[in-house]
């Protein structure tokens, strides 16, 4: 999936992609999967017109000038025109480097999944985000051939189930690649600005970073570019704390802070996210970011193991982590969930919290993380969690102690002995 800006080249992307497979001429560097035999596919818009004025015209070309898109001249056998709507083509011939014939048809989401039935297919190149139904039933044409499902769009429609299936639910096999229009070579940096200002705040990132568009429903509603900063050497003066929220089925999470405490600053220095990690080994991929820090946890580390009986905490304690002795509140003894992120949001709104840049997995959270009904959605937020934890018990980071040798000199020795002959 290629959720991108708008304008950046992601038709244009899938629509090269699909001609390799229909050809069979695959350049040299292709890394990705290639067939040796002729191919069937669909390629698929919103709409009759959108699908004429997107994929098709990329594929073949403008109407009256076939033959010069993505699919060359000389391998087009035959072009099939569609009835109702005018100029769209119905179906495709093309000779592939095998001597024999691909095959591709050309749909759209509006006649419903009804239409999307039967059919088995090597891929399908949805152009726009489809309707849940009508991609489930793409999806099905594909698995007889392990065939290529591609789609490439601009998350205009927010948290759908299509984009929580693939940015919340991760499927085996599946691969989501982002485009900015920062990623976009044929913008100037005045282009640029002139584009992203032209658009309404709530549609921004989404029409220009390709972060799916959550308008009033996002908790934290601050750019991301806001609140990142390039990584530095920590000051061994600065205190640090770590977070961390527990997992297994869903990700344990864990957070390094340091604290600028002469400007209130939170820095989020490190990361570590991942799913059925014991507590050995969750602990030795931390350990590195200095095994003095303290760890702030949440409540459930007091639960215990049904196995061994062992406090939750406990065991990543003995696992080599230096765990608070108490779980993760306010100094009034309080510990919302509302709280917590209010805090972050103060933070983040008044430049006193920060996050490193190239901790990707910390930002795929902080773009996705919403309400519904009003209500935060508790899902996909390990290490925003994590975090919480931290800034909550902030008071409690602690500064490296320096491992000072004492060398007696002797010089405390005179007055107490007096003169020595």
């Amino acid at each position: 999936m290629l959720m991108a800006a708008n304008q950046v080249g992601k038709t244009w992307c899938a629509g090269m992609e699909v001609a390799m497979h229909l050809t069979g001429r695959y350049p040299d560097e292709w890394q990705g999967k290639k067939w040796d035999r002729p191919t069937n596919w669909w390629a698929a818009g919103v709409t009759g017109e959108s699908t004429r004025d997107n994929p098709q015209r990329i594929l073949l070309g403008r109407t009256g000038e076939h033959g010069t898109g993505s699919i060359p001249k000389e391998c087009l056998v035959d072009v099939t025109l569609a009835r109702g709507t005018p100029d769209l083509v119905d179906n495709i011939k093309v000779r592939h480097e095998s001597g024999e014939i691909s095959h591709l048809a050309f749909k759209s989401y509006e006649k419903g999944r009804e239409k999307w039935q039967g059919e088995t297919l090597d891929g399908i190149w949805f152009d726009e985000e489809p309707p849940e139904d009508i991609y489930t039933e793409g999806l099905t044409r594909t698995n007889a051939t392990s065939g290529i499902i591609m789609m490439t769009f601009t998350p205009l429609l927010g948290m759908s189930g299509v984009v929580k299936r693939f940015l919340l639910e991760k499927p085996p096999n599946t691969s989501v690649t982002s485009m900015t229009i920062e990623d976009a070579g044929h913008y100037t940096k005045e282009q640029i600005e002139m584009i992203v200002a032209s658009y309404p705040a709530h549609e921004r990132e989404a029409r220009t970073k390709g972060i799916p568009q959550l308008g009033s429903g996002k908790v934290f509603p601050v750019s991301q570019s806001e609140i990142t900063c390039a990584s530095f050497a920590i000051p061994a003066h600065w205190p640090r704390i770590n977070g961390l929220d527990f997992g297994w089925a869903h990700p344990s999470a864990g957070i390094g802070l340091a604290w600028d405490r002469d400007s209130d600053v939170l820095y989020v220095t490190h990361a570590h996210r991942a799913s059925q990690q014991t507590p050995l080994m969750f602990a030795a991929a931390v350990k590195p970011w200095g095994d003095w820090i303290p760890w702030a946890w949440p409540h459930d580390g007091l639960q215990h193991d049904k196995g061994s009986g062992d406090q939750l905490a406990a065991q990543y304690e003995m696992a080599g982590l230096k765990m608070l002795p108490f779980r993760s509140t306010f100094e009034d003894g309080s510990s919302g969930l509302e709280a917590g992120v209010m805090e972050m949001l103060d933070r983040m709104q008044t430049g006193r919290l920060k996050v490193f840049a190239h901790l990707a997995d910390w930002f795929e959270e902080f773009n996705l993380y919403h309400r519904k009904d009003g209500l935060i959605v508790k899902e996909n937020d390990d290490l925003l969690s994590a975090t919480r934890y931290g800034v909550m018990m902030r008071r409690e980071a602690k500064i490296k102690q320096s491992k000072r040798r004492f060398v007696d000199t002797g010089a405390h020795l005179g007055a107490a002995q007096g003169w020595m002959g």
